[in-house]
């Protein structure tokens, strides 16, 4: 079964967050995304295809906090990064703090191809970039205005604000009812039973210090293994990366045996709740079993198959 899964995000998404208007774009976002990854997949592509494809949908659309749609940093730049993984030979790239970058998947894609490397970041990555010919945008390309108003309130305090939606701050240790986290992201099942993840994200308005979150961090926020799972999370990546949240589905399924469901619940549902961790993930298995798993109000989410299903939603 071909299947193609897709997130843009989760956190405290509820009815009385979005109007019909913002549904709506939700809708033809995600939907298009779904549209560029499944008709690879439905042509007999590779899962690694479909997902990058899905994700650089994902990415130009300023919607998602990803690509073009990328927060602020401290400076008022824009830092990117992600990370892509093929569940057939376990290989993987990733980039971190990439400015200027007009799809931050391809370049990852490119990471894993032909730099002989799984992790690149800053100044290198770009140094990268253009020896692989990977496509540039100007600033002026990456410039939301919700986004700087948003980050204008707040570029003079020390808070981070986890994503551009709601005016409440998130500081040390103060309380923040109204945020997402936008990280998009997408895992794929090929005809051949090959599996990939892939994940996107701007990361933290006003973050600083080159702060890097789980997304680009294989084992973290994306994992692939044709023997298991292919997975993509979004959340508050500090708590995500200590946990290991990605890599620990996968031993769950591979060590004890549990189910692709089973072991998503036991990561997000408990052990995460219990550290004090928000957010999801979306899963995918070589028979093209799918999961959809959050601890939050809401995650932005859609799914295909080859055998009719089709889904978008967002509230729990």
């Amino acid at each position: 079964m071909i299947t193609l899964v897709i997130h843009g995000g989760a956190g405290n998404i509820t009815p009385a967050m979005m109007n019909s208007e913002q549904e709506r774009e939700y809708d033809n976002g995600l939907n298009a995304a779904l549209d560029k990854g499944y008709e690879i997949l439905k042509q007999g592509g590779s899962s690694v295809d479909a997902v990058v494809a899905a994700i650089t949908e994902l990415e130009n659309n300023p919607i998602f906090n990803a690509g073009r749609g990328s927060v602020f940093t401290k400076k008022g730049l824009h830092e990117m990064d992600a990370a892509l993984m093929n569940g057939k030979t376990l290989e993987a790239g990733a980039v971190a703090g990439v400015r200027n970058i007009k799809n931050p998947i391809t370049l990852a894609r490119e990471v894993m191809l032909h730099s002989g490397h799984v992790f690149l970041s800053g100044s290198g990555a770009a140094e990268f970039a253009l020896s692989r010919g990977i496509e540039q945008a100007k600033d002026d390309y990456f410039f939301n205005k919700q986004r700087y108003e948003q980050w204008a309130k707040i570029r003079d305090s020390d808070f981070t604000q986890l994503d551009h939606e709601g005016d409440n701050l998130k500081g040390p240790a103060a309380a923040n009812p109204d945020y997402k986290f936008g990280t998009v992201g997408a895992v794929a099942c090929d005809e051949h039973g090959n599996i990939a993840g892939g994940t996107s994200t701007g990361g933290m308005t006003n973050k600083r210090f080159g702060r890097i979150g789980d997304s680009p961090v294989i084992g973290a926020g994306t994992y692939a293994n044709n023997n298991t799972c292919a997975i993509s999370c979004t959340g508050h990546g500090e708590f995500f990366l200590r946990a290991v949240v990605a890599y620990d589905v996968s031993c769950l399924m591979e060590y004890k045996g549990l189910s692709l469901k089973e072991a998503c619940d036991v990561v997000i549902k408990d052990k995460l709740v219990r550290m004090g961790g928000e957010g999801g993930l979306i899963a995918v298995n070589a028979k093209g079993e799918h999961n959809f798993c959050f601890n939050s109000a809401g995650m932005y989410r859609g799914m295909r198959n080859s055998e009719g299903q089709q889904e978008i939603a967002y509230y729990k």
